[in-house]
């Protein structure tokens, strides 16, 4: 391999690599799409050419028809009127005429056969294009959608998923220990208050007690030093004994109240 065909070989690798990264589907389309409607353009003005052209050799093909159809009568007048020379002259020129007919018949064939193609081209065109905008609106609207799925894997790659889902794991068992030395908090709340409960019980019910001892101690006393009064028979003592019954039942009604307490 000679040294100008690699040399021609890597311009030609690098170019293409250079169209290939700088084609954008999206302009491309477009531009697919003008070079077809200029091309169907073109297409148009050559039908439209073709069948002026084939219009004009109509027109002159039905002249030379006519005017070799008008020499043929003038023909058979002049020998009709005996001038055989002059029917002569008439020939000739309708021989003429003729000839000329059958030259635009035949190129008028022809374009007819063009034009008729011409038009069967223009019509598939249009098919084509009207498909190809069909196409380019559905391609256009994958191209945005695969656009938008690279730009998501993108963005989805270039999170850190493993340090953040860490992160929330972290968050959540520091969570579970708030929680915890709450419960821890509201038990140690509960046990101080039924502490502090049972000892105003028992400090209330001490008060009680000292009452009644005291209220024992008094009516001891005062049977103690009670003065004794003159004997006076039967009546004195039968008031001491009148009196403890009465004690007794106070007592009792005393204790009966605590119990209920």
């Amino acid at each position: 391999m000679g040294l100008f065909d690699r040399i021609s070989r890597v311009v030609r690798a690098n170019l293409n690599d250079i169209v290939n990264k700088a084609e954008d589907p999206e302009k491309i389309l477009e531009q697919s799409m003008t070079d077809m409607q200029e091309d169907l353009v073109q297409l148009r003005q050559a039908v439209a050419a073709a069948i002026a052209t084939q219009k004009r050799t109509q027109t002159q093909y039905n002249q030379a028809e006519s005017q070799s159809n008008q020499w043929q009568q003038r023909a058979q007048l002049a020998l009709q009127k005996g001038d055989e020379a002059l029917a002569r002259e008439a020939l000739v020129r309708k021989k003429s005429h003729a000839e000329t007919a059958a030259t635009l018949k035949a190129s008028l064939e022809q374009q007819s056969t063009q034009v008729e193609s011409l038009r069967r081209n223009l019509i598939g065109l249009e098919s084509k294009i009207s498909e190809a905008k069909t196409k380019k609106d559905m391609l256009k609207a994958r191209i945005s959608a695969a656009k938008a799925q690279e730009q998501l894997n993108n963005t989805i790659g270039s999170l850190n998923t493993g340090s953040s889902m860490a992160a929330f794991d972290r968050m959540e068992e520091k969570v579970l220990q708030i929680e915890a030395r709450a419960g821890a908090s509201a038990e140690l709340a509960a046990g101080g208050s039924n502490l502090e409960e049972q000892f105003r019980l028992l400090e209330s019910g001490g008060g009680v007690d000292d009452e009644l001892a005291q209220m024992k101690a008094q009516l001891a006393g005062s049977s103690v030093s009670q003065p004794q009064l003159p004997a006076s028979g039967k009546t004195a003592a039968n008031n001491s004994s009148e009196s403890i019954p009465v004690i007794d039942a106070e007592l009792e009604e005393l204790r009966s109240q605590l119990n209920k307490m």
